[in-house]
This record gives C-alpha cells, structure tokens and sequence, in this order.
C-alpha cells in the first residue's frame, strides 16, 4: 500500500506540473523562434524613416553642418590649386573633387601652359580665410559658395627655368570665389567644384 500512495503523490506532483506549466504558457505566450526578427513591412517601414531622417539632417544646413563642409572646402582648395604646380601639368589629386565642366576648363589651360613649355611653381602657405558666401537648395541639390582669402608664392616658368610670371620669394594674397555642389540624396558624400571665380 505505501508503494500505492508513492505513486499517487507522484501522479499528482505531475498534474500540478502540467497545470503551473499550462498557466505560464496561457500568460507568457508560446515560443514560435520568429524573436528578436522584425517582419519584413516592418523593415522596410524602418527603412523608409531612416532614409527620411537622413534627408532632413542633410537638408538641413545648419551651423554644424557649415563648419564641417568648410573644413572640406579647404582641403579641396589648397588640393586643387597646389595641383597646378605639377611638372607634368596633369590634373591628378584634383580630379576627383572637380565637376566635368571645371576639370575641362582646367584641363585644357594646363594642356596649353604645356603646350607653351611653361610650367608653375606654386608654394601654398595658407588660408586665411573662408566663409559661406551662400547656399541654395535646388531640388536634390545643395549649392555652397565659399569666399576664400589664401597666401602663395607662384611663379611661371619657362624651359629654361627662366621666370615668365610671378616671384618665386613673393607671397600674393589671392581672393577666390568657389561654387561647391552636391546631390544630397545620393550616398556619395563627395562635393565637387562646380564654379569659380576670381
């Protein structure tokens, strides 16, 4: 008989069990292994916020912003010009912070210095300043114009190395006006050179 009652307890521990172990499943839901995995409209929901929100922060152009672009417009400033000083009078550093239309022009006044013998010396000492002149929106695109107060010594020189133009011991202070452009919905986050002006 007390083997009887053993297994009597045991029968009904194991129905308390089952009960407990229903009531947990019944208010903590079933396992399905779908977890911790967003539905795929969901995705692409959260996509489509993060797109927008990365929009807006780029159209917005605010204070922040400006400081972080001047501090690339200088680097393609003093790229750019330093580039022209190259014996070989190609444009290769610069090529790719230049717009079609600028490298063409560039291009074509370097194949005629060449053309002539004529090569630059040109020593940058510095920007002494840059400042938005403006920025419009059109469209997708931002246009930024930067007013630029730099210091060089430049000097023209021909096959002789004799002086054309310019000092190679004099510093001229040089003022710039440069267009820069980028399409701000793209992922590139590279801005060209689209305009200049003297």
């Amino acid at each position: 008989m007390n083997y009887s009652f053993e297994y009597i307890d045991i029968i009904l521990l194991a129905m308390i069990a089952g009960f407990i172990i229903l009531r947990l499943r019944g208010i903590l839901g079933k396992r399905t292994g779908f977890e911790g995995k967003t539905p795929a409209q969901f995705e692409n929901i959260l996509k489509k916020v993060h797109q927008e929100k990365k929009t807006k922060q780029n159209e917005n152009f605010d204070e922040v912003a400006q400081k972080e672009f001047l501090k690339g417009a200088k680097i393609a400033y003093e790229t750019i010009i330093t580039d022209f000083s190259d014996n070989d009078n190609k444009l290769i550093a610069s090529k790719p912070l230049l717009s079609k239309k600028i490298y063409d022009e560039f291009n074509k006044a370097l194949v005629e210095r060449g053309q002539r013998g004529h090569f630059a010396e040109i020593t940058f000492i510095g920007i002494s300043s840059a400042d938005i002149k403006e920025h419009k929106k059109l469209d997708k695109v931002l246009n930024v114009t930067v007013n630029f107060v730099s210091e060089i010594i430049t000097c023209i020189r021909d096959k002789e190395k004799k002086i054309i133009s310019g000092s190679p011991d004099k510093i001229k202070t040089i003022y710039d006006t440069w267009t820069f452009s980028r399409d701000m919905s793209s992922n590139n986050p590279n801005w060209l050179l689209v305009n200049t002006l003297n």
